[in-house]
């Protein structure tokens, strides 16, 4: 679990086939010494498991699920990344609750620069939109943000100077793509209410006279 409060901004260094896998070593940009091997970290949002560790570098397995969802399998060697380690339960939540789990990819339509604040406009999928809700979170990248505004094909956000200055975000432009997680209430939320179904297609949309005819009203 993590938050969405980068640590660093890392750069991949090495990236190697592994059957339908990859295997990538990261720098980290800061000391890895109290990190082991089994140990998982977001990278870009993705969580990975450390499988080597020497100095301010991981290596980590990057599964053909991960390279499919995720900006990972676009990634080259020379590649800036944004780096968190997992959550400590005694750590301060100064983000969101962040599984590290991609849902989908966004491509940035727009970025406008107002004096340093950064506003980005996102194109992305039903399947994703339909998790965000204005004033609601979103890690973008393993970036947690809030979200200014949402329709069913995008979403926009803003930066402040600090975050543009210390993650990837700072970095991206106008046809760049990025990693998406929706906040993981709201998808608990929805299949407890619309029950235990598999088959989306046989799934009703969730509004008031559903609600009020389930008993939440």
């Amino acid at each position: 679990m993590f938050t969405g409060i980068i640590e660093s901004l890392g750069t991949i260094t090495d990236i190697r086939p592994a059957g339908d896998s990859r295997q990538i070593t990261v720098r980290a940009g800061f000391d890895l010494s109290a990190t082991r091997i089994g140990d998982s970290l977001a990278v870009n949002g993705a969580c990975l498991t450390a499988v080597a560790v020497s100095g301010d570098k991981f290596s980590a397995d990057v599964s053909p699920e991960t390279l499919r969802r995720s900006t990972l399998g676009m990634t080259a060697a020379g590649g800036r990344v944004n780096i968190e380690r997992a959550l400590r339960l005694s750590d301060r939540l100064d983000g969101h609750l962040v599984s590290g789990h991609i849902d989908g990819t966004a491509k940035i339509k727009y970025r406008n620069d107002l004096g340093g604040t950064l506003v980005f406009g996102f194109e992305v999928s039903k399947d994703l939109s339909r998790y965000m809700i204005p004033k609601g979170s979103v890690a973008v990248d393993g970036i947690s943000l809030t979200i200014n505004s949402c329709q069913a094909r995008g979403f926009e956000i803003t930066v402040i100077p600090h975050t543009a200055k210390i993650t990837t975000i700072g970095l991206k432009n106008p046809g760049d793509w990025v990693n998406i997680e929706t906040d993981l209430i709201g998808k608990y939320v929805e299949k407890f209410v619309k029950g235990d179904k598999t088959d989306d297609s046989q799934q009703r949309d969730i509004d008031m006279d559903f609600l009020s005819k389930t008993g939440f009203l």
